[in-house]
């Protein structure tokens, strides 16, 4: 019978690119034939023998478990042989996040559901490095009673994430119902999603598609690029407005939802976005043309200057279509003024 091929692809710790995580170590392994149909969290507690069921369960609802370069959620996602499961794994947190008095834009609220614009700088889960004041917290110490339970507990259902230096629209599902149906949304890519991002440089089209396929940078695990063999993945982006030669505010839509996509898709077409640590130029950190006030504007931001503008979709048990807006925040707006008065 064939064995689980089960591989530890780093003993040291790593950023993991597409989570809320600071710090963790990489598990993989392989899905065997004998192990087809099996649940997710019930395959992966068998062959990570230190790691129980329950702690798998949660790194799983955490997106913390990727199946070939796709984020999964469900702990009842039923595996197929040869598919290669990665596990971010951490030092455990603690199981009950505190309900925080934390400020949160809402922008719509029911029963079910509720979007929030989240601000630059809010990690979404709890974890080492940022066990408190993270979207979970604020969302529990908002919520209140109003939650009736994600799995029998009483918490937020995160069905989605932004990065945590990533603002703008995010829903989170208050019911187990709601959960299961913005999950499958999600999954099926059955949703509106428009960012703008300030990038280096203009594109001479005025809209275009950019397509090619992302997976794990194999010389950089904590990071994602375009590469054969990745998961297909494609954008849309339209110029907003040109600033000189110099930079540009691209509007783009999601066709796909792999991790870090846009930031991976306009640096690999020659377009980073400005500020991006991770993804960004190294060697021209300001937009050329900046005088001294652009350049504080630039340093200001602080971050990878990318807003989720737009979230669209069907209420999960109304079924009523549902479009929210989020404006750009004031640090992005800053470094517009500055582009306005200098390139």
């Amino acid at each position: 019978m064939p064995r689980t091929t089960t591989t530890i692809l780093s003993t040291r710790k790593l950023g993991w690119s597409g989570s809320d995580i600071d710090e963790s170590d990489w598990l993989e392994t392989e899905i065997p034939p004998d192990a087809a149909g099996a649940r997710l969290d019930r395959h992966l507690s068998q062959v990570f023998g230190d790691l129980s069921r329950t702690r798998l369960k949660s790194l799983i609802e955490q997106g913390k478990v990727e199946i070939d370069d796709r984020t999964i959620t469900e702990p009842s996602y039923r595996v197929k042989p040869g598919e290669r499961v990665m596990v971010a794994w951490e030092p455990a947190v603690e199981a009950d996040p505190e309900p925080q008095t934390i400020p949160l834009t809402v922008l719509y609220e029911d029963a079910d559901l509720i979007v929030i614009d989240k601000p630059a700088g809010m990690v979404v889960h709890p974890a080492p490095g940022n066990p408190d004041g993270t979207l979970v917290n604020a969302l529990l110490g908002h919520c209140g009673d109003s939650l009736s339970g994600i799995g029998g507990v009483r918490r937020p259902g995160i069905v989605h994430r932004l990065d945590k230096d990533t603002s703008g629209v995010m829903v989170a599902a208050k019911t187990d119902r709601a959960h299961q149906g913005l999950a499958t949304l999600f999954a099926e890519h059955d949703i509106e999603r428009v960012y703008m991002a300030l990038v280096f440089g203009a594109p001479i089209r005025p809209r275009g598609v950019i397509e090619g396929p992302i997976g794990r940078d194999p010389k950089d695990r904590k990071r994602m690029a375009v590469r054969d063999g990745g998961k297909a993945a494609l954008t849309h982006y339209r110029v907003a407005r040109r600033f000189g030669a110099a930079a540009s505010l691209l509007e783009c839509r999601l066709e796909t939802g792999r991790t870090h996509q846009i930031r991976v898709h306009l640096a690999h077409a020659g377009y980073p976005v400005i500020g991006d640590p991770v993804y960004g130029r190294r060697r021209q950190a300001m937009p050329k043309g900046l005088d001294a006030a652009g350049q504080d504007a630039v340093r200001a931001l602080g971050r990878q200057a990318l807003h989720a503008a737009v979230l669209g979709f069907r209420h999960p048990v109304s079924g009523e279509t549902l479009r929210f807006e989020a404006p750009l925040p004031e640090d992005m707006r800053a470094v517009i003024r500055a582009l306005d008065n200098t390139v």
